[in-house]
This record gives structure tokens, C-alpha cells and sequence, in this order.
């Protein structure tokens, strides 16, 4: 229900614009011109905001010593704003950026059932919600499918460097047997982005998947329980796990 309201919202912004990006130009007026010759020009500004959806992706993961296998992902909406410069090559472009980005994840499991637990003993499902603050900065190589007057349809893709705020982010473990767990978050960070546009005159929407190419998540420290307190290296109390968050986003932009 929320994902149908934002859509629309989106698409009630989009429609003025859309309207704006149209608007009929008056034969051999100045403004005809500059319809036609739009997306011609050397060099493009502009701006972009719009929405996202991660995926975060476990490998390596072990809860007490016990290797978990399935993992429940669970879709979370962030949202972003960027700019950006186009420098145009006819049909090719090449595209640097520059963004801030709130990507929201949540994983659950079940938590292994400890030694010795009765049969027929329900496990307990725990989770990992992830909040991260992150300044982005792609630089794509774009082509023009089609580009007519003011309308084109262009494919892209490139690679991203990422920095991860991590004194802004936050990671929050749920229903888990350690106390007061933190996960301490690689600063710097390499993505491959991959997407499509779609442009109206000077209004464009761009659809986008973002790949991770690596682990982000440096360690995980926290407090043994009180009923085994083990140092937090010991295999009876660790938090084991490798991830990378592969990110879905729609953007709604302008060109100046």
C-alpha cells in the first residue's frame, strides 16, 4: 500500500512536468530551436532525486557457531538527490555524479536452536535492519538509442565509489542472544551501475541497478551474554557475516 502511494505521488509530480517538457513550440521561433537543439548541446546540467530499494546480500553467515542458509529479505524504501554534468559525444555521453543516499534493508532468519533443545522446539526468528548514509559518485558511459528533436531513450552503465557514512548510518540486530552488537561498516566502497533513461525534452526518468562488488561490512563487535561469557572471539557467541548491497533506484531529474 505505501509503495501504490508513493508511485502515484510520483506520477501526479511527473505529469506537469511532462506537460512542461511538451509544451508545442511555435514555428521558426527561437523556442523551436532550442527543443531541437536540446540534446545537442556540448555540455548538459542538472539535478535528480527519487527512490530507492536494497537488497542485501549474506554470504558467510554464522550465529553462535551455527551456519545460517536462508535469509529473508525484506524490501525497505530510501531515497536519494544528486547532481550531475553530461558531456555529449552525438549519440554517446559520459556522465559524472555526485549524490547523497539513505538505502534501507532488513533481513530475518531463525536463530539456531541451541544444544540439547527439546524436539519439536519452534526456532526464534531474529532480524538485522540496516539505515545507511552514503555520498555516491558514478561515472556512467550512456548511449542514445533513440534520440529524435527532444526525445530519446538511452542505456547506461558504469562504476561507483561509495562512502559510507558511518557515524550517520545505523545497523540494529534484533532478538539476538549478544548485547549492545555493533557493525563497523568499510568506509569506501566499489559498485557497477547499470540502467535506462528515458528523456522528454528537458524532464527524464532514469531506472537503475546498482551491484555490489564487494564485502562492506569490516567486523561485528558486541557483549557476550551473561549466561556464557565467553570473550566475544569465541565460537559459542559469534556474529559471523559478509554482505553487499545491491540497490535499486528511480529517479525523476531536470536538465538546466
Amino acid at each position: 500500500m505505501g509503495l501504490r502511494r508513493i508511485f502515484s505521488g510520483l506520477c501526479l509530480l511527473a505529469f506537469p512536468a511532462m506537460m512542461w517538457g511538451q509544451a508545442p513550440a511555435v514555428p521558426g521561433t527561437t523556442d523551436e530551436e532550442h527543443l531541437k537543439s536540446h540534446h545537442d548541446r556540448p555540455v548538459n546540467f542538472g539535478v535528480k532525486g527519487g527512490f530507492t530499494s536494497s537488497l542485501f546480500l549474506v554470504s558467510n553467515f554464522s550465529v553462535n557457531g551455527v551456519a545460517i542458509d536462508e535469509v529473508q529479505n525484506n524490501y525497505k524504501i530510501g531515497y536519494f538527490g544528486s547532481l550531475f554534468i553530461r558531456i555529449n559525444f552525438d549519440r554517446h555521453f559520459l556522465q559524472p555524479e555526485i549524490s547523497y543516499n539513505v538505502n534501507r534493508c532488513n533481513i530475518t532468519f531463525e536463530k539456531p536452536l541451541p544444544e540439547g533443545a527439546p524436539a519439536g522446539t519452534v526456532p526464534a526468528e531474529a532480524s538485522i535492519t540496516s539505515s545507511i548514509h552514503s555520498i555516491d559518485i558514478p561515472v556512467i558511459y550512456g548511449y542514445n538509442f533513440i534520440k529524435e528533436g527532444p526525445y530519446s531513450l538511452a542505456a547506461f552503465g558504469g562504476p561507483k565509489i561509495r562512502y559510507i557514512w558511518d557515524k550517520k548510518s545505523e545497523v540494529t540486530f534484533e532478538r539476538f542472544d549478544q548485547l549492545n552488537i555493533r557493525e563497523e561498516l568499510r568506509p569506501l566502497n566499489l559498485s557497477f551501475t547499470v540502467g535506462i533513461a528515458v528523456t522528454i525534452s528537458r524532464i527524464f526518468f532514469d531506472f537503475r541497478y546498482d551491484i555490489g562488488l564487494h564485502n562492506i561490512s569490516k567486523r561485528v563487535t558486541y557483549e557476550a551474554p551473561a549466561n556464557n561469557p565467553a570473550d566475544g572471539s569465541g565460537s559459542n557467541n559469534e556474529i559471523r557475516f559478509h554482505r553487499r548491497d545491491n540497490v535499486l533506484s528511480f529517479s525523476l531529474g531536470v536538465f538546466f
